[in-house]
């Protein structure tokens, strides 16, 4: 499996592996399409500048998997005291044909290799529920976040 880093090339297959992330997860066309379109457009200019970063594996010129990475600014918290970005996680996908083979557990390591390069030590994500297990598995924890839509 070969592993680089994400380019401003991957726009398309980085929109795709989220809506097929979010389909799989039960959500609807008529939400993912215009998800999508805003996604495109917000995306663009952060994989040019670098602010969305990541990694994608490709078999033999297949890809196969990728995850996308950020930092976001958050002040100082009992989490980390000293300071004021988390990492975050989003977009980890898997194509179905190389599921169960580990590569978002590699991933993921890659992530928190990548986060601690860049001197962060502490990361979020929002796992849906087939992530969930594997997420535990890696040492992540629920926290006390809370949601609602205005």
């Amino acid at each position: 499996m070969d592993i680089r880093t994400l380019r401003p090339s991957d726009l398309e297959l980085v929109c795709r592996h989220r809506e097929e992330m979010f389909r799989d997860a039960g959500r609807r066309d008529d939400v993912l399409a215009p998800m999508t379109a805003h996604f495109r457009e917000w995306l663009k200019p952060r994989l040019a500048d670098g602010s969305y970063f990541g990694f994608m594996m490709s078999d033999d010129g297949v890809d196969a998997a990728g995850i996308g990475l950020m930092l976001i600014e958050w002040p100082p918290h009992p989490e980390h005291p000293t300071q004021d970005k988390r990492g975050y996680v989003l977009n980890v996908f898997v194509e179905p044909a190389y599921r169960k083979r580990g590569l978002a557990r590699e991933l993921m390591a890659l992530a928190d290799a990548e986060f601690a390069r860049r001197g962060v030590s502490y990361a979020v994500l929002h796992a849906t529920e087939k992530g969930r297990p594997l997420y535990q598995g890696l040492g992540w924890n629920g926290t006390t976040e809370m949601a609602k839509p205005i």
